[in-house]
């Protein structure tokens, strides 16, 4: 399995992990989503518990599996409605302004 691992440190772009692990994929969906993608099959990998203990086959499977999942969440949704990154998770729409700021811009 440390051979998975280290391919999988190897790859660079989000291409590279959908053909490392033969996931289909349309490029529309992967250009917009990348790192939306990436971050969601990692949260998926975390929540497993990771990969220690299962042979490479078993490894490559789940990572495949995983993968396939995080970019099905985005086919039909988008990043600000997943809230996979900090930022969407905070924005609910509310702004904020403190009282000391609108005395300063009222002048």
């Amino acid at each position: 399995m440390s051979a998975l691992i280290d391919d999988m440190k190897a790859l660079e772009s989000a291409e590279d992990f959908f053909a490392y692990f033969s996931v289909p994929y349309d490029a529309a969906v992967v250009h917009v989503s990348r790192l939306h993608i990436l971050k969601r099959f990692y949260q998926y990998l975390a929540q497993r518990g990771g990969l220690e203990g299962l042979p490479a086959a078993e490894a490559q499977t789940a990572c495949r599996e995983m993968l396939a999942r995080a970019y099905e969440d985005f086919v039909a949704s988008c990043g600000v409605e997943q809230k996979v990154f900090k930022v969407f998770q905070t924005a609910r729409g509310e702004h904020r302004v403190a009282v000391g700021g609108l005395r300063r811009a009222a002048g």
